[in-house]
């Protein structure tokens, strides 16, 4: 029988980096704070007391010179998981990540891959600062040569961080800091992995298809769960790995409704949701019965604090958008 633990999700990213450090020398983690403080979210503590200061290493803050170095080790062999401390922060590093790191094994025909797995908290809804709430994940699923993963539950979180740290190819991957502690699931101890680039169908349905990730897939179930009360059943397919995007799952689930609704906290324009809207209109447009549409973060810098709920999408605002693809 497998033995489990009960963690929160930032806890079982914790559990995932211990695990992959125990399981392989070549893994190091580093970043601003991450060993002796543990981590502005304590996503690795203890981690430097057992594993010391040359696998879990203290970087100045220089977000283009962790990116960058963490480039060079993953060129020579190693797998390096640097931290940035919030995903707004990343843009200093930005030309580390689509000049060098998206573009190695491409670049050296082969001859290099970069396993190298860049973690950020990112995402609203903690009453943070400027800069500290951005949903900006269009950016790295646009650069070829990234793939750009997004757990949404513990289980989850533990399985697709090792698959990423394990990955020949860079991963980035984003971890929504509004659940990091809102609710615990029962993780293996033992090592596993859980497949990048694959969707998952957290509730079935007929009616109507809802796409979403992250943070956001648990106000899409709830919206989901008071509309089947109602009679309306959706299929609420959580897209986990947004590049590359399990186009596979998105068609059928829509070929089975033909309906379609995408939620992100992500702003409308330029967000994943267009993507999956051309996706469908692509390769499904026989089935299509309404407009697909989309529930979003609006088109603004992120607010503070009095307007922050307002601004994420959330279940009551995802239950119009629903009806009103039902409706139509």
């Amino acid at each position: 029988m497998t033995e489990t633990q009960n963690l929160t999700l930032v806890q079982a990213i914790r559990d995932g980096l211990h695990t992959e450090l125990r399981e392989d020398d070549d893994v190091v983690v580093m970043g601003q704070d991450v060993g002796k403080n543990g981590g502005v979210f304590r996503a690795t503590e203890g981690l430097f007391d057992e594993f010391g200061g040359d696998r879990v290493i203290d970087t100045p803050l220089a977000e283009s010179g962790i990116v960058g170095t963490a480039v060079g080790m993953a060129a020579m062999g190693m797998r390096p998981v640097p931290e940035i401390q919030f995903s707004g922060f990343m843009y200093p590093g930005f030309d580390q990540i689509v000049s060098h790191m998206a573009r190695f094994r491409t670049r050296s025909r082969g001859r290099f891959t970069l396993p190298m797995t860049l973690r950020a908290p990112y995402g609203g809804g903690i009453r943070a600062p400027e800069h500290h709430s951005e949903s900006k994940e269009a950016f790295y699923a646009h650069e070829a040569g990234l793939k750009v993963v997004i757990p949404s539950t513990p289980y989850e979180a533990k399985g697709l961080l090792a698959a990423s740290i394990r990955d020949p190819d860079p991963v980035i991957f984003l971890e929504p800091k509004l659940i990091y502690r809102a609710f615990r699931e029962e993780v293996p101890e033992e090592p596993y992995t859980v497949p990048t680039g694959e969707a998952a169908t957290r509730r079935e349905g007929d009616d109507v298809a809802v796409f979403t990730y992250g943070a956001m897939t648990r106000p899409t179930l709830e919206a989901a769960e008071t509309l089947g009360e109602e009679g309306i059943e959706c299929e609420v397919v959580d897209l986990r790995t947004i590049s590359p995007l399990d186009r596979e799952a998105v068609v059928e689930a829509f070929e089975k409704t033909g309906r379609a609704v995408v939620v992100h906290e992500a702003p409308k324009t330029g967000g994943l949701a267009g993507e999956i809207t051309a996706i469908l209109q692509e390769e499904a447009l026989l089935y299509q019965e309404a407009p697909i549409g989309r529930v979003t973060g609006f088109d603004v810098p992120y607010p503070l604090y009095a307007l922050e709920d307002y601004y994420l999408p959330s279940a009551a605002r995802i239950e119009d958008g629903i009806l009103e693809a039902v409706e139509f």
